[in-house]
């Protein structure tokens, strides 16, 4: 179909939230997960296809670009991990694998779909995912900030490079609502604590930057390339206490 969109992490929070706006909206769907049970039972729900595998494997993004089909509107890239760590305690491990899972990924998903992407028969729409922690500096957060840092930069290079033909964007959002940050949010105390860092007073929940995902791949948004846009209730920008 000619409005097909492949999703990384398409069973995931925030991808499985994009989906099913996207669905609703008539187009057709690709999801790419690393757990099969919960990536059927997402397709199965949306009517969509799906390939199982990791995105540390690099053999997955060519496989998954051949099982998406020839013709893409769209690719979301939207894994990432949450790897809350001092320096002292960082390791060249650490440090490999969030950048192979945040941006070398991203980068690889992008490339093995770029065949299809440029057979649309409009201009295709690319959205990534960068973070808060690449805008503005918080303590134990090397390892994400500088891993989520080289996705907003690669964004800038792809939109300069596949422009016009494929517009290319990512989303930094701040703490969101989702299973990958659970642990961070085990606590209420701790929810209600890091929900009062933000002007808005609460903290993100899927459906909040799923909204501005499907924009971003729609023609509404025909006119927006090479931007990073913060969707964090405020964090990066606002200080709303003394």
């Amino acid at each position: 179909m000619q409005n097909k969109v492949i999703i990384y992490g398409g069973s995931g929070g925030i991808g499985f939230a994009t989906a099913k706006i996207l669905q609703g909206r008539g187009y057709d769907l690709h999801l790419v997960g690393r757990n099969e049970d919960k990536l059927a039972a997402c397709a199965a729900e949306l009517g969509a296809s799906f390939t199982a595998g990791d995105v540390t494997d690099v053999g997955l993004f060519a496989r998954a670009a051949q099982e998406a089909g020839d013709t893409l509107a769209g690719l979301v890239y939207a894994v990432g991990t949450i790897n809350l760590r001092s320096l002292q305690r960082l390791t060249e491990a650490d440090f490999l694998d969030d950048f192979r899972v945040n941006a070398l990924g991203a980068a690889l998903a992008v490339q093995a779909s770029l065949p299809a992407l440029k057979r649309s028969t409009g201009v295709a729409a690319v959205v990534l995912f960068s973070s808060v922690a690449a805008q503005q500096g918080f303590s134990l957060h090397a390892s994400m900030g500088m891993a989520k840092g080289a996705v907003s930069g690669l964004t800038l290079s792809l939109a300069a490079e596949l422009a016009p033909k494929v517009r290319v964007n990512a989303i930094a959002p701040s703490i969101i609502r989702t299973p990958l940050a659970e642990r961070m949010l085990a606590s209420e105390q701790m929810a209600t604590a890091m929900a009062g860092l933000h002007a808005m007073q609460r903290l993100g929940v899927a459906d909040d930057v799923a909204a501005l995902t499907a924009f971003l791949l729609s023609e509404d948004a025909g006119w927006i390339t090479g931007q990073t846009i913060s969707i964090d209730g405020g964090r990066s920008t606002l200080r709303t206490k003394s």
